[in-house]
């Protein structure tokens, strides 16, 4: 079978690869849609720390082809959404309401019992996040695979996989975002939008969209901003402009850098929020104030995930969608042949889709 394979760093290839049958407690997968997501292109270009190679891709929907033993929650022809992160329901974090944080193995790129079923001339080919679902098929842990309804279309559900419910849910779940709220939104790729689309949902009545991409704001505002600048030193002072001198109530930074973190820490207000929902370098730092933070009692937090617990919320979302206040089909601003994952990841870098998505078939 095909598969985007990242050989190296900064280096992948569409190549033919071999696929194990599933083991017990394993789901294989035919792939019909996988989303183009800038987690992938981290591990591509080393800033989440993977080794090589790879099977890329972490966001899917398919259809099951098959079971291993001890797999009952679905069959063969069922529509599945796929979690990046297992939830095996018995770890500390399961049982204390955090299954984002499930630590039931770590994340080598093999399966959970330790090894791999995907191999390239004799090589074994480790998969990103359990499921490395930027191929024809995948086997993967079946606590990763959630049933959908049939009538949802692929590309749309594909996108609860990763993007849409970590940006939804860094709103409405671990933000709690409250109804007549003011937010910002630094960084409106997809998982931006997505915030934005979640602050929208949840009644917030300003939310502010910064991007350098005019394009991208205006996406932004297609979404649900009702306000928009770009980045850097006046971002600040507009900000501040805009919600007279108070700031927000809840600031989200959707990059990963230090310098636009440290401005939604400036701009959440006094008792107000910074969500960080970006995936930054291991190496980078941010700095706060240390007198300042105490004193305004704002709070930072970390978002991993949208603080999902998927096997409700992935068909909360798709809930969400069939009755149109969650748009997923307007995040979807290009699709792309199996074979076109390295132009993918080009416009990837590029920015220019709110999101891509590869359909296999």
């Amino acid at each position: 079978m095909k598969a985007v394979v990242a050989t190296e760093r900064d280096n992948l290839a569409v190549v033919d690869v071999d696929l194990d049958p599933p083991r017990t407690g394993e789901v294989r997968v035919r792939m019909m849609a996988t989303g183009v997501c800038h987690s992938d292109l981290s591990i591509l270009n080393g800033t989440i720390p993977s080794a090589f190679p790879v099977v890329l891709g972490h966001e899917g929907a398919g259809v099951v082809e098959e079971v291993g033993e001890g797999v009952s929650h679905v069959r063969p022809g069922d529509h599945v959404v796929l979690s990046f992160i297992p939830q095996c329901g018995e770890c500390f974090h399961c049982v204390h309401d955090e299954p984002y944080l499930c630590s039931v193995a770590p994340n080598e790129g093999n399966q959970l019992d330790g090894t791999t079923r995907v191999h390239r001339d004799g090589e074994d080919v480790r998969v990103m996040s359990f499921l490395g679902n930027m191929a024809e098929q995948a086997v993967v842990p079946g606590i990763c695979v959630v049933p959908i309804d049939r009538d949802i279309p692929f590309q749309a559900a594909a996108l609860v996989g990763c993007g849409v419910t970590t940006g939804v849910g860094a709103a409405i779940k671990t933000a709690a975002v409250r109804p007549g709220s003011t937010v910002a939104v630094v960084g409106c790729g997809g998982v931006g939008l997505s915030v934005i689309q979640g602050c929208r949902i949840a009644g917030a009545k300003q939310i502010i969209a910064v991007d350098l991409s005019a394009e991208k704001m205006e996406m932004a505002r297609t979404f649900g901003a009702t306000d928009t600048t770009t980045p850097g030193g006046h971002a600040l002072r507009e900000i501040m402009a805009m919600t007279g001198g108070v700031g927000v109530d809840y600031a989200f930074e959707v990059i990963g850098l230090p310098a636009t973190i440290e401005t939604c820490v400036k701009v959440a207000r006094r008792g107000g929020t910074a969500v960080l929902v970006g995936v930054g370098r291991a190496e980078e730092r941010f700095s706060v104030n240390s007198l300042i933070l105490p004193l305004t009692s704002k709070t930072i937090r970390g978002c991993m995930y949208g603080s999902v617990n998927f096997k409700v919320d992935f068909p909360m979302y798709l809930d969400l969608y069939r009755r149109g206040l969650l748009d997923l089909d307007g995040m979807v601003t290009r699709t792309y042949a199996l074979d076109e994952a390295p132009q993918a990841f080009e416009d990837l870098e590029r920015g220019v889709n709110a999101r891509g998505v590869i359909l296999h078939g």
